[in-house]
């Protein structure tokens, strides 16, 4: 590790993207990526795998009532949040799979027509949770991610084109501000861990 690279490297940074859009293998992969270089570094996800997250998965499979799923996302994010601050204090480069912007984009997706403006809602309750250094945004067709994920054994309810082309929109207008970085997810996956690694060490 060269002199000085701690100083500016992005320490917290979450990768976001619909289902298939390749996010987690690329943040695995990443994260070996920086093991091999000598940094400490932490993968991480949500739904994590507490029993709390275990039970927003069970509202996933089950299509529960979106209030119910949303509030139990955010709870397993404030608990999970004590743990990447932990992390972050021991010296750690964080990179988690799934973070707040995906309640935003799933959740506020299953909200439409029960409420007004529920990205705002989802948003405002979730004022208290870590802000990341960098957000990876991975963008590609619904179509061609339901693609990509069809040979899975059993797609949950939220992996339908429709339902993803609503949540695509929502990460399209959320990724705006110098936080965010949009990568076109079609590339290949050697070439996005370089760009993913260059920016979390510059």
């Amino acid at each position: 590790m060269e002199t000085g690279e701690k100083e500016y490297m992005k320490k917290f940074t979450t990768f976001e993207g619909i289902d298939g859009s390749g996010k987690t293998t690329i943040a695995s992969l990443l994260h070996k990526k920086l093991l091999s270089r000598g940094y400490q570094a932490i993968l991480t996800f949500e739904p994590t795998d507490t029993t709390l997250g275990k039970f927003v998965q069970e509202c996933i499979k089950t299509n529960s009532n979106p209030y119910i799923t949303a509030f139990s996302f955010i709870a397993d994010r404030i608990q999970h949040c004590q743990s990447i601050q932990k992390w972050l204090s021991e010296e750690n480069i964080v990179l988690c799979d799934r973070y707040a912007e995906s309640t935003y984009a799933y959740q506020g997706a299953q909200l439409q027509g029960e409420m007004k403006h529920p990205i705002r809602w989802l948003q405002d309750i979730s004022k208290t949770i870590l802000t990341p250094d960098r957000t990876f945004l991975f963008q590609i067709s619904p179509r061609i991610s339901i693609q990509r994920i069809q040979h899975r054994q059993e797609l949950i309810p939220f992996e339908r084109v429709s339902f993803l082309e609503k949540v695509e929109k929502n990460y399209t207008n959320l990724s705006k501000g110098k936080r965010f970085l949009c990568l076109d997810a079609t590339k290949s996956i050697d070439e996005l861990v370089d760009l993913c690694y260059n920016d979390i060490i510059s």
